[in-house]
């Protein structure tokens, strides 16, 4: 174990006990965060728990009795405290869902792993590598919406933020030595405006993996049966696959059973499913079977670019240029540029290095180590 790690964590469940504690740390300048939900478990996604840590002290409060904790809102949007994640994406998104919290100055330690060009940038694969610390990951798809939580649960979720801080100082540091940290800190702002987008309803079945494959009228009642399902898991508060599975609910639109018995023909409804709500299913299959020939649903058109004749050439120079950029930096290439963000550049036929400022999505560090190579092979011939 490491030295100078943080004693145990505490339990806290109740507002005056975490008042007690937000009120004790309320002075420092770096804390670590870490939020668990249940998205494996239940409908909709929240959280259920939320471990911090500072350099000497480590707790886990448990959010459901007492509510969103005002104290520690007002410490996350303090610019002046530095609050470390380990992938934070998440986290801020279910921060921003179910308190309305924008964090400021933020430290990922996943992000910094990747642009230090390490290879496993999972947090158990970091802490074995700097701290030779085992995570046991008997609790990955725990269900932290059940209460009470076993000790060795709140043991796993402290795990969470225990050395965070100190791995933010190793890495930092090196990121320093390295002259990447201007990168990491463009990265870390970028994540600050991170914010819940709700999904558009009536539109999540278009992206089940195999929907592509379906005729339209397959479409119409491939809608129809996930919107039972979301309805029957909302009523559950019940994570959607553990109603059906998404296997299912494609062989539902593809084969389109009229009855029960039809139903029953098919593989993967379970049988407690079929004697409760066989008639149901089958109801939302007939509806998707008698929506009129101009109402079927279809994929939205994906924005269309107007593509020269040499634009696959120029993004295959542009990859030449990252690639040969990921290679001296020794990164990930798909770490140092997207493909996306690589299209981006050649779209936008620069010819000159401050042209590519105006790039989406394309950052400064980038344009930084490959914005003259990047113009020379937007200017070469084909």
């Amino acid at each position: 174990m490491p030295s100078g790690s943080p004693n145990a964590a505490i339990y806290l469940d109740t507002v005056e006990q975490v008042d007690q504690f937000l009120s004790d740390i309320a002075h420092v300048k770096e804390l670590a965060l870490d939020t668990e939900g249940a998205s494996f478990h239940r409908f909709l996604d929240r959280i259920y728990l939320l471990q911090l840590s500072t350099a000497g002290r480590s707790a886990i409060i448990d959010p459901l009795p007492i509510g969103a904790p005002k104290k520690l809102g007002e410490l996350l949007l303090d610019n002046s405290v530095e609050v470390v994640f380990h992938d934070a994406d998440y986290d801020l998104r279910l921060l921003h869902q179910d308190y309305g919290w924008h964090v400021t100055n933020i430290f990922d330690t996943r992000v910094a792993a990747q642009l230090l060009g390490i290879k496993s940038f999972g947090l158990a694969a970091l802490l074995e590598q700097f701290f030779d610390v085992k995570l046991d990951k008997k609790h990955q798809r725990a269900d932290w919406s059940m209460r009470p939580l076993t000790p060795d649960m709140l043991d796993y979720a402290a795990q969470d933020t225990r050395y965070l801080l100190q791995l933010r100082d190793h890495m930092k540091a090196e990121l320093e030595r390295r002259g990447r940290w201007h990168w990491a800190k463009e990265e870390f702002a970028r994540l600050e405006g991170t914010r819940w987008e709700a999904e558009q309803s009536m539109e999540g079945f278009l992206r089940l993996k195999g929907a592509r494959d379906l005729s339209r009228r397959e479409l119409a009642v491939l809608r129809e049966v996930a919107n039972w399902r979301d309805t029957v898991a909302a009523e559950l508060d019940r994570a959607t696959f553990r109603v059906m599975g998404n296997e299912v609910l494609l062989e539902l639109a593809r084969r389109a059973p009229r009855n029960v018995t039809e139903l029953g023909a098919i593989k993967g409804v379970p049988k407690g499913m079929l004697e409760r709500a066989g008639s149901d299913i089958v109801d939302a299959v007939i509806r998707g079977m008698e929506v009129p020939e101009a109402e079927l649903p279809k994929f939205p058109r994906g924005q269309r670019w107007n593509k020269d004749r040499d634009f696959d050439e120029r993004v295959s120079r542009l990859k030449a240029v990252r690639d040969a950029a990921a290679t001296r930096l020794e990164l990930d290439p798909g770490v140092l540029c997207s493909r996306e963000r690589l299209e981006n550049v050649a779209r936008s036929n620069a010819t000159s290095v401050d042209d590519l400022a105006a790039v989406p999505d394309l950052r400064r560090w980038q344009i930084e180590e490959m914005g003259q190579d990047f113009v020379r092979a937007l200017g070469s011939s084909a």
